[in-house]
C-alpha cells in the first residue's frame, strides 16, 4: 500500500474512532440511569483490559518494571480524567460534559508551560494558546454558569452545576494523561502501554470507587449495549486505533481530528437525547470551538520541516 493510501486510511480510521468517542457521551448517559458512575466505569475498563490482555498475549512476557511503572503513571491520570467524567456527565448534559472535556486541548499548551512537563522535542505555546485559553474559558463560563437576573451577561455563580465541575476535572486529568503519554510512549511498544494503562486504570477504579460512592448495577439491555460499545468500541479498539495511527501521522494531526470529539457529542446530543442549546449556550459552544481552533489550527510561527513531537489524548 503506498505512503498516501495509508496516511489516508489513518485519517479515516481516527475520524471513527473520535465520532464513537462522541457519541459515547449520549450512549453512556443514558445507562447511568441502570448504573451508578464509577461502578458503570470499573465495569467498562475491566471488559476493555480482559480484552487487550487477550489480544496481546504475546506481549505479557515482556512486561518488566519500567514497563509497569509507565502503565501505572498513565493509567492513574486515564482513571483521573474517566472517574470525572462519568460523574460529572450524570449530572449534566452530554453537550455541555463534550464541550467542556474538549477543554483538554487548550490545557495541554497551558501546562507546557513548565518545561519539565513539556514532551521532548516539543515547543513552548505560542501566544495562540493563551488566546485560544481565554476564548474557551469564556465559552465554558457561558455553558456553565447562568446570567445574573437584569445582568445581560453577567454571570450568577450561586447556582454552578457540580457536573460542569466535575466535568472540568475531567479535563485536567486528560490533560496530564496527554502530557504522560507524550513523555513515556517512544519508549515503550504501543501495545504494552495500550495494555497496562487500562488494566491500570481498572484497578485504581477499583479502588477509587468505594470510596466514592455505593456502587449500583442493574443489568438491563440499554446497560449492556452501553458497556460493550464503551469497553470494546471506545476503549479496546480504539485506543489500539489510535495507538497506530500514531506510527502513520504526525501527532499535532490527530490533536486536530480529536477537535472534532465535541461536535460529533453535540451533534449526537440533539439528534438522539432532544437536546436544545439556548442562545447563550449556543454563544458558549462557539467560543470554546473558537478557542480549540485558535489553540490547534493558527500557527504564530513559520511552520517546521520536522513533525513536532507533541502528545494528544
Amino acid at each position: 500500500m503506498s505512503a498516501r493510501r495509508l496516511r489516508i486510511r489513518a485519517y479515516l480510521l481516527m475520524l471513527a474512532v473520535v465520532a464513537v468517542w462522541g457519541a459515547t457521551f449520549v450512549v453512556v448517559k443514558d445507562a447511568l440511569a441502570d448504573a451508578s458512575p464509577l461502578a458503570f466505569n470499573l465495569t467498562r475498563m475491566t471488559l476493555a483490559f480482559l480484552v487487550l490482555a487477550a489480544v496481546y498475549h504475546r506481549h505479557w512476557h515482556r512486561v518488566g518494571r519500567r514497563e509497569l511503572a509507565a502503565g501505572a503513571g498513565i493509567g492513574f491520570f486515564l482513571a483521573m480524567g474517566y472517574q470525572f467524567q462519568t460523574a460529572g456527565l450524570a449530572r449534566t448534559t452530554p453537550s455541555k460534559s463534550a464541550l467542556i472535556t474538549g477543554m483538554v486541548v487548550v490545557l495541554v499548551p497551558l501546562f507546557s508551560v513548565v518545561p519539565s512537563l513539556r514532551p521532548a522535542g516539543s515547543r513552548p505555546p505560542r501566544w495562540n494558546a493563551f488566546a485560544g485559553a481565554v476564548l474557551a474559558f469564556v465559552g465554558i463560563l457561558l455553558l456553565t454558569v447562568p446570567a445574573a437576573r437584569g445582568a445581560g451577561l453577567a454571570f450568577d455563580f450561586s447556582s454552578v452545576n457540580l457536573g460542569d465541575l466535575l466535568s472540568f476535572g475531567c479535563a485536567i486529568g486528560f490533560a496530564w494523561h496527554c502530557l504522560a503519554l507524550g513523555h513515556l510512549s517512544p519508549h515503550f511498544d504501543f501495545q504494552q502501554l495500550a495494555l497496562l494503562q487500562i488494566g491500570f486504570c481498572a484497578l485504581f477504579m477499583a479502588i477509587s470507587m468505594p470510596l466514592l460512592e455505593h456502587p449500583h448495577l442493574h443489568l438491563t439491555p440499554r446497560l449492556a449495549a452501553a458497556l460493550l460499545v464503551a469497553a470494546l468500541l471506545a476503549t479496546a479498539a480504539a485506543f489500539s486505533i489510535q495507538s497506530w495511527v500514531q506510527s502513520v501521522l504526525p501527532a499535532t494531526h490527530t490533536a486536530l481530528l480529536l477537535t472534532m470529539e465535541p461536535v460529533f457529542a453535540v451533534l449526537t446530543s440533539i439528534l438522539f437525547y432532544g437536546e436544545r442549546l439556548t442562545g447563550r449556550a449556543a454563544a458558549g459552544a462557539a467560543l470554546v470551538f473558537g478557542g480549540i481552533a485558535l489553540t490547534e489550527f493558527v500557527s504564530s510561527a513559520p511552520p517546521s520541516g520536522a513533525h513536532e513531537a507533541s502528545s494528544s489524548a
